[in-house]
């Protein structure tokens, strides 16, 4: 009894703060931004941020980066429970160039070291200048991510 007590709390200590950083060798599948229940939010494919900030600017838009992992839990749940939902994909799509990093891969770990990421997933929004309006390191629900960006929204005015 005392043992499952601790193992759900531990999952849910986990869910709720994200994966912290090991630094290791990572090995895993794609990752994949659809899902059955929408179409999703719309990210970018780049090789590096200038590219996206150039085009928040040249779109009047804010900036949304995602930094995870391959082997990052909560980040899938962010995917398949936030990012997948239609009603915050319109939300994002309509006011944010929306980048997803994999923080151990190709220009990853030296965007994840400017931003001083250490958690996944760590969830930025940034002026088209790439300053940081608003930043949560570790996993939201659908509101609480909403709230995030319309506060950046705001901030970024």
């Amino acid at each position: 009894m005392k043992q499952t007590l601790f193992f759900s709390l531990l999952l849910a200590a986990f869910l709720s703060f994200g994966c912290g950083s090991s630094k290791g060798t990572v090995s895993g599948g794609k990752k994949s931004n659809k899902s059955a229940k929408g179409s999703g939010v719309s990210f970018v494919t780049s090789g590096s941020l200038q590219p996206v900030l150039q085009r928040a600017k040249a779109e009047n838009k804010l900036v949304f980066l995602d930094f995870y992992t391959t082997w990052c839990l909560p980040c899938r749940v962010m995917d398949d429970e936030v990012f997948a939902l239609s009603s915050t994909s319109r939300m994002v799509n309509r006011n944010f160039v929306s980048y997803k990093i994999n923080a151990e891969k190709d220009n990853g770990p030296n965007l994840a070291t400017i931003f001083e990421v250490y958690a996944y997933p760590t969830l930025l929004f940034l002026d088209a200048d790439g300053n940081i309006l608003e930043r949560k390191d570790g996993s939201l629900s659908n509101s609480q991510f909403l709230n995030m960006a319309e506060s950046a929204i705001i901030k970024g005015r």
